[in-house]
């Protein structure tokens, strides 16, 4: 079982969530969790490093602007459901001016998290895997360099 199936398992069947449901930003709001999450884990797959190196690149790989680029790697490999989830917490009001990214590509962040909080809820977790292997894959590939 995978650490977010253990997750649910905790949880219960009747945990009361629907992700179909939920607000785009409770989604993004989970989807920001699983994204770092994969993101550290992968890094430690890489092999061990001092902990201020590991939050270093885990820093450079969770931000906005890489969110985006991720998402821009897997986008057109989205369902329609998952395009529909992406569009939503695109669309969202954020609330917040970003500070180190563009409008447009904090949005398009929210919403990969979007479409990750919506896997995840959904126990899609073969989903989640295969696109963040493909998301993080060049990014994976520069963090071992520096």
């Amino acid at each position: 079982m995978s650490v977010c199936g253990d997750i649910r398992a905790l949880l219960g069947e009747d945990a009361g969530l629907d992700a179909k449901t939920l607000a785009s930003l409770t989604l993004a709001y989970v989807g920001d969790t699983v994204y770092e999450l994969y993101v550290r884990t992968l890094l430690l797959e890489k092999g061990d490093a001092p902990v201020n190196s590991l939050h270093f690149k885990a820093s450079r790989l969770v931000c906005a602007s890489a969110q985006a680029e991720a998402c821009e790697r897997v986008m057109a490999m989205f369902s329609d459901e998952e395009a529909a989830v992406f569009r939503r917490g695109r669309n969202a009001h954020i609330g917040t001016i970003p500070k180190s990214a563009s409008i447009a590509e904090y949005r398009a962040a929210t919403g990969f998290e979007a479409v990750l909080g919506y896997l995840y809820l959904s126990g899609n977790d073969e989903r989640i895997k295969s696109l963040m292997a493909l998301a993080l894959r060049p990014s994976l590939q520069g963090a071992n360099n520096n």
